[in-house]
């Protein structure tokens, strides 16, 4: 699609609008508090959608419909996985860490927690994790980025290399800027035009499709076998799919918006909000991979992550193309911004401050912090050059390097009273170690996705580290009971 003065106009409001929010944030952002964690008072409305929109990046409208639009309806089990975990995360993570962050030492970051749960006074464990959290997290932010440039590239014609530089710039203005309100309130502006994206295109086609009324009849006979949900798909890769859900246990970018919550109690309400969101995306998300079946019949697409766009370019005029493509987009910025301040958070708290300057003011912190976002995108662009990276792939690896390093620990942090901070860091080195080297591997077992034998391996060391070596801190025991009655409790 060539680029048209509607599309333009439409892209430069929706920039202006996040520019907006990142200068009126800012004007709100005092305190390094503020800047990573909004000052812990996020409603329901806005936990739920922010959690979603940086949870769904741009793998929701590039990578899971080119996946479902090239092998058909097996690639579903990805999506319902997802669903499961995110319920569980939701049900039983979301209102406890929320609560046991504040209560042990007001704890800004994952690593925060994670050194305040276990009383770490060897600062390994924080160490440990903001190594974690730098190196998945630059792959994460470079997924999006390559997101956004395809994106930019096949709607205004330019270079791969100069859509990659503009899409990058964009995103970091407004959190460099804004900090984690910037973040939050461009999240649930994001989170909305994402929804009505997904509702809209795929409906279209069904209503406008030859013989609507048996629209899986139509697919099946362009793609035989494309409307069986088992077709194609071995037993590992059923598993595979259904595995990552288990991911959203470590993912920090999801963890920080629970510990921002105003009211812990207000989760039920997040959820039940966050939810809804999350299962009409997703459902609009592998519709458009089958309408893309039916409409590119006849030209098959070169590259099959762009068949939401290409829908996009087909169906709607050029205002409504703009709009829908601004929420294209979104699905991509939504997630780059919460990781690049993560990323930022975990530099300027964990490293800098703890290690170099203890006794850093506010305004030193908030400024390291906004340096750090430029270093980390700086970095994550430098793998994004490589325009050949797919969206998916990058994203499945970072994800699963998050669920298995974090997700055991978090898990068990909030449930077993004699874990200890040796278990934690080394279930974190076992479980991302175990990505790294799985994800190398190929043929037979070690087609298996990573995050298997990487969540696995490392919830096993935990269970071996409290039955041979549990804590025995009795302050540390005692604590725990006192909030876990808490949580319990109210």
């Amino acid at each position: 699609m060539t680029m048209s003065y509607p599309l333009l106009i439409t892209f430069s409001a929706y920039f202006g609008l996040l520019f907006f929010l990142g200068l009126k944030a800012y004007g709100q952002t005092q305190s390094v508090d503020d800047y990573i964690l909004g000052g812990r008072k996020l409603s329901p409305t806005l936990v739920a959608l922010s959690v979603g929109a940086s949870d769904m990046s741009g793998w929701l409208l590039l990578g899971l419909p080119g996946a479902v639009y090239l092998f058909g309806l097996s690639e579903i089990w990805l999506g319902i996985g997802l669903a499961l975990g995110a319920y569980l995360n939701w049900r039983f993570i979301a209102r406890s860490i929320r609560i046991y962050s504040e209560r042990v030492g007001n704890a800004l970051t994952l690593p925060d927690y994670f050194e305040f749960r276990f009383d770490d006074r060897s600062r390994l464990v924080r160490s440990v994790s903001a190594i974690v959290i730098l190196l998945f997290f630059t792959f994460y932010v470079a997924s999006g980025l390559v997101g956004g440039a395809l994106l930019f590239e096949n709607s205004f014609s330019i270079s791969y290399q100069n859509a990659l530089l503009g899409g990058c710039f964009i995103v970091v203005f407004y959190t460099f800027i804004g900090g984690f309100l910037a973040v939050v309130w461009t999240d649930a502006v994001q989170a909305i035009l994402i929804l009505l994206a997904l509702i809209v295109a795929p409906l279209l086609v069904f209503i406008f499709a030859e013989d609507s009324g048996r629209f899986i009849n139509h697919i099946e006979n362009i793609k035989p076998g494309s409307t069986n949900v088992f077709s194609g798909i071995s037993f590992l890769g059923f598993i595979s799919l259904l595995s990552w859900g288990l991911g959203y246990f470590g993912q920090p970018h999801i963890l920080t918006r629970f510990m921002a919550a105003k009211n812990p109690d207000e989760m039920v309400a997040a959820r039940r909000t966050g939810m809804s969101w999350m299962i009409i995306v997703l459902f609009g998300s592998v519709a458009s991979g089958l309408a893309g079946v039916i409409l590119f019949a006849e030209e098959p697409l070169d590259n099959p992550e762009t068949v939401f766009l290409a829908l996009n370019q087909s169906l709607f005029n050029p205002w409504v193309a703009g709009v829908i493509t601004a929420a294209i987009l979104s699905a991509i910025m939504s997630t780059v911004d919460s990781q690049l301040l993560v990323s930022a958070s975990v530099i300027s708290e964990d490293i800098y401050r703890v290690f170099f300057r203890p006794k850093a003011s506010q305004v030193e912190l908030i400024l390291i912090s906004r340096v750090a976002v430029i270093c980390v995108a700086c970095v994550a662009l430098w793998i994004a050059c490589d325009r050949n990276n797919s969206v998916l792939n990058l994203v499945s690896y970072a994800w699963a390097g998050f669920g298995s390093a974090f997700g055991p620990v978090v898990i068990f942090s909030l449930l077993v009273r004699d874990m200890t901070s040796r278990s934690a860091v080394f279930s974190m080195f076992v479980g991302a170690s175990t990505v790294i080297v799985w994800s190398k591997l190929d043929g037979g077992i070690f087609d298996l996705y990573e995050m298997i034998p990487g969540f696995v391996a490392a919830s096993l060391s935990i269970i071996l580290f409290c039955k041979f070596a549990p804590e025995k801190n009795p302050k540390l025991l005692k604590q725990f009971d006192e909030i876990k009655s808490e949580i319990n409790s109210s």
